[in-house]
């Protein structure tokens, strides 16, 4: 199964935070997953963390590292991704999180969210 993480969930997953969820742990830890992060997330952590915006625990380029050494597969925004973004539904505002709905839904692969509006999109997008 592919997974997709939402920019918190890939955070908090590789500081092992509190914040993650039994059930999102679980997913995390079966071998039958292939874990996925978005470069849109990259951007959003990169943006945020030179801003001082948000909780970012590490910067763009630490992230980057970090994902790859936990062995998560990077996914690139491709034409499709940014497109499918109009025709979503205004469930969400964010700009980050509506193109990992998008990808998600496009490539398709199992989006892990923490937001309950970015859930609201699909019956495919796990909310942990």
């Amino acid at each position: 199964m592919n997974v997709l993480l939402d920019t918190h969930v890939a955070l908090w997953a590789i500081t092992d935070s509190p914040k993650l969820s039994p059930k999102a742990r679980d997913i995390l830890l079966a071998s039958r997953a292939h874990l996925w992060v978005s470069t849109a997330s990259l951007w959003e952590i990169a943006i945020k963390h030179s801003l001082g915006r948000g909780v970012m625990p590490v910067s763009g380029e630490e992230a980057l590292g970090y994902f790859r050494q936990a062995g998560y597969g990077i996914l690139p925004i491709e034409p499709e991704h940014a497109v499918a973004v109009e025709q979503l539904a205004s469930h969400h505002q964010d700009p980050f999180d509506r193109l990992l709905v998008a990808q998600a839904l496009t490539e398709p692969m199992r989006l892990l969210t923490h937001d309950e509006r970015v859930a609201s999109y699909s019956d495919t997008i796990i909310l942990v």
